[in-house]
């Protein structure tokens, strides 16, 4: 199972950057590759997600059903695929204050199988989850950093 590791720093404060990565219902106003995303369950600090997100190099959508578990004092957000196309998604981000700023840290476990297609396809999916991942974080920390300076 292919493991993506990303590390971003952002220049706002910690409250400002979990706000922004908490709200993830505004993801596909600011994310191209986030078609939508429904909050179906929200007790505490859970949160339950539907995600339709569009991997445009193939014009294929993905859709899944996301758990996240929130741990705000710790600044950390445990997340994984209740159902959906991936064989296997689930990983952790993390917030940290860091140099007046926040260090963003997320770790992602993924499976994709496309039957029949080889490693080929598997090096290619590692290479797309890998620039949508780098693109959700970088859009993160744009989001946050607007709103900081409003």
């Amino acid at each position: 199972m292919p493991t993506v590791e990303n590390t971003i720093w952002i220049n706002a404060p910690l409250e400002i950057v979990l706000s922004v990565a908490q709200d993830n219902e505004a993801f596909p106003t600011y994310m191209s590759d986030v078609l939508s995303l429904t909050v179906t369950e929200r007790e505490g600090h859970r949160v339950v997600s539907d995600w339709v997100g569009l991997v445009s190099a193939f014009g294929l959508k993905v859709r899944w059903t996301q758990e996240d578990v929130w741990d705000t004092e710790s600044g950390e957000c445990r997340f994984r695929q209740v159902k959906g196309d991936y064989d296997k998604l689930e990983g952790v981000w993390r917030f940290t204050p860091e140099n007046e700023g926040v260090r963003f840290d997320s770790l992602v476990d993924y499976d994709y199988v496309v039957p029949g297609l080889g490693p080929l396809v598997k090096g290619i999916v590692h290479g797309l989850v890998v620039k949508n991942l780098e693109s959700t974080l970088g859009a993160i920390k744009a989001r946050a950093e607007a709103t900081q300076k409003v």
